[in-house]
């Protein structure tokens, strides 16, 4: 069923739900999902979510002296956040719209000190390769130069590489826990003290394994990795992840409200009325922040853990049973509850990216990640309590399509195409040169609109072997094709 934009008159409530279900028909199925979406598998958990995000209707994040539950509900979650996570006394933090508000807030916070401290110089962020693009996001928009940290076999930042790093022009370092791409802990401890001792702060990135990683290191013996740790002076943990709740809604903790105050805007020079925000956006929608208040209240402390060690559990589960499959392998051990899984590199064997194809014919959708930074081709993972419950089935899936892809060869591209698009100086494309780039990578047939193929792995070869810039331009032009408007 296909609606106008816009009609002339109002069409039925009956009519519209059902074109929407129609167009939401066309989705991945978010329950087989490994990425993108996090299935707690507990339907009254869902239910509960949409109905608390139901009641923020009409209420604007933009003012709490207007809406008092708006704060109220912060200082909850943040009060959560802090239980988990430690800080001290004089801790603080913000809701966000998601990590990468809340990473972005953190470079524009570490910016904003060094410039009324008198630092001279543009502002640099020690980030390891590994770090989520939210940071280099982060230094595009506030104007901070990123100096990369190298990781070792293990992925891990090189603590001694970013220390040496260090610098009077050093505003932020970054560490993860875990990282994303690989789900491995940097040395956390041994950065943040070394940032403390030169007066600069370290921003821990729990994005992914906020609500679940505490309880999984408590539950194996191993140390906390959180703000208690000295020298970590701030710290991202997502809602929307592992505390399961609806897409957006992030927690930048801060050592002290100071800190939290270098990203505090406040403007009450123009006519209109006195403006303040704590965050990147103005008005902006509560309803994700009151849908996770309600599921911190329905789950408590001890739901948490149980679906943070079930995630683990599955994690595990699933890592043990990709070793035992021919052909594949665990890319390095994970140490929370995301799995990277390669091939062996065999040319008789299967192509990972084969894989993810052949899987997502059998209904799950597998992420893959290029070989960049040293990294081999592989499949992330993201191991959430309901994937863990279908673990079996998921371990199940890649046999199957391990098995489909294994004899068809590698997906690698022509050795000559790669050769020309390393040779492409991206600065003198012009709009005509792009599209007949979008052709030859697959994103498109010639004179037609943007439409993947149903076998991805061509194109994901064709994009590993491309320099990131060239990448970088065609995912543009297709984003700005995907998004061209119906008249």
């Amino acid at each position: 069923m296909t609606l106008p934009p816009l009609p002339d008159r109002g069409l039925p409530a009956d009519e519209i739900l059902s074109a929407l279900a129609q167009l939401r028909a066309m989705d991945l199925d978010y329950t087989k999902a490994t990425s993108y979406h996090f299935e707690s598998g507990n339907p009254e958990l869902h239910d509960v979510a949409t109905a608390a995000a139901a009641t923020a209707w009409g209420r604007n994040g933009l003012d709490p002296t207007a809406f008092p539950s708006i704060s109220a509900i912060e200082n909850d979650l943040v009060g959560a956040a802090l239980n988990l996570h430690g800080g001290g006394p004089e801790a603080v933090g913000t809701v966000t719209s998601g990590g990468t508000e809340s990473c972005m807030l953190a470079v524009l916070g570490a910016r904003e000190r060094y410039r009324k401290r008198g630092g001279e110089g543009r502002p640099q962020m020690l980030l390891p390769v590994t770090g989520h693009s939210a940071f280099r996001k982060g230094a595009w928009l506030f104007d901070v130069d990123i100096v990369d940290i190298p990781v070792g076999a293990d992925f891990k930042a090189d603590a001694g590489a970013m220390i040496e790093a260090m610098s009077d022009r050093t505003v932020l370092a970054v560490v993860s826990a875990p990282s994303y791409a690989h789900g491995v802990i940097d040395p956390v401890r041994e950065v943040a003290a070394a940032a403390a001792e030169r007066d600069i702060l370290c921003h821990l990135d729990l994005c992914i394994g906020g609500w679940a990683l505490p309880f999984i290191l408590e539950d194996e013996g191993r140390e906390p990795v959180d703000m208690s740790i000295p020298g970590i002076t701030s710290a991202s943990m997502d809602l929307h992840k592992y505390g399961y709740a609806p897409k957006g809604v992030s927690i930048l903790l801060s050592a002290n409200p100071e800190l939290r105050s270098y990203h505090y805007f406040a403007d009450a020079a123009w006519p209109g009325y006195p403006l303040i925000n704590n965050t990147l956006l103005s008005s902006r929608s509560v309803a994700p922040a009151a849908a996770a208040w309600a599921v911190l209240h329905l789950l408590g402390k001890q739901g948490l853990r149980e679906l943070a060690l079930k995630s683990r559990a599955g994690a595990l589960r699933i890592a043990e049973g990709v070793e035992q499959i021919p052909g594949l392998r665990v890319v390095v051990a994970p140490e929370a509850s995301l799995v990277c899984a390669g091939d062996t590199g065999a040319p008789e064997g299967p192509d990972v990216r084969i894989v993810s194809d052949e899987a997502h014919r059998l209904g799950w959708s597998l992420q893959v990640q290029p070989a960049r930074q040293g990294g081999p081709t592989n499949i992330h993972l993201t191991v959430a309590a309901g994937v863990a419950d279908r673990a079996d089935e998921l371990l199940e899936v890649l046999r199957e399509a391990t098995a489909a892809a294994t004899g068809k060869g590698r997906a690698d591209p022509d050795p000559q195409l790669a050769a020309i698009a390393a040779s492409i100086d991206v600065d003198a494309l012009d709009p005509a040169t792009i599209d007949g780039l979008m052709q030859v990578a697959g994103f498109k047939g010639q004179g037609g609109p943007v439409e993947l193929p149903e076998e991805m792995a061509g194109v994901n070869a064709l994009l590993e072997a491309s320099p990131a810039p060239l990448v970088e331009v065609l995912l543009k032009a297709v984003f700005a094709e995907v998004f061209t408007p119906n008249r």
